[in-house]
């Protein structure tokens, strides 16, 4: 039975088979992976079963998971709004509370008008009723306290933020499981 090939995606491994990034996580539409297997600038490392792409007179596996051939050293984390939120967990750093990336802000710990800079070491995320009752204060004249003092992250930093959060069922295909949790206790069944 083949199965549709909808919306799958191919998990992306550097050399080491560890995943090339989880903030957010490395992943190519199929369509890439197989181009870049069939043009061996990646290795298949795993199939979808039953998945397949047919031409005139063959059918080609779909590749569920594959790895760089040679090993791509990350570099600085890129300073976006998403890593500002991960690296503070999703979590207000104010309050403590855990919300949708859609419901939160970012606050300037020091506001623009009192010096504060746009940066990891003045940017939190916050909720939007904390953002609002600190308005255009210091910590000190808003009464408030944060949970952690920003700071900028490594990529070891943020992938390990991303390793804890919860994903969405069926945002990680089963396949790709013996890649991304080797500290998973492993249960016999």
């Amino acid at each position: 039975m083949n199965q549709p090939l909808g919306n799958l995606r191919t998990l992306v491994l550097n050399a080491d088979m560890q995943p090339l990034s989880w903030a957010p996580l490395s992943v190519w539409n199929w369509e890439d992976a197989f181009v870049a297997v069939h043009q061996e600038r990646v290795i298949q490392v795993k199939t979808y079963e039953d998945v397949f792409v047919r031409s005139a007179s063959r059918s080609y596996a779909v590749p569920a998971v594959v790895a760089l051939k040679r090993f791509r050293k990350r570099k600085k984390v890129a300073f976006t709004r998403y890593h500002v939120f991960l690296r503070d967990e999703f979590t207000c750093q104010y309050c403590g509370e855990r919300f949708p990336a859609k419901e939160l802000t970012f606050d300037h710990v020091v506001p623009r008008s009192k010096g504060g800079t746009s940066s990891w070491t003045n940017i939190v995320a916050a909720c939007g009723r904390d953002n609002l009752r600190k308005a255009n204060l210091t910590l000190r004249q808003a009464g408030m306290k944060l949970l952690r003092e920003p700071f900028e992250p490594t990529v070891h930093q943020l992938d390990q933020a991303a390793r804890r959060l919860p994903f969405v069922k069926g945002e990680l295909h089963q396949t790709w499981m013996d890649f991304l949790y080797w500290e998973a206790e492993i249960i016999a069944e």
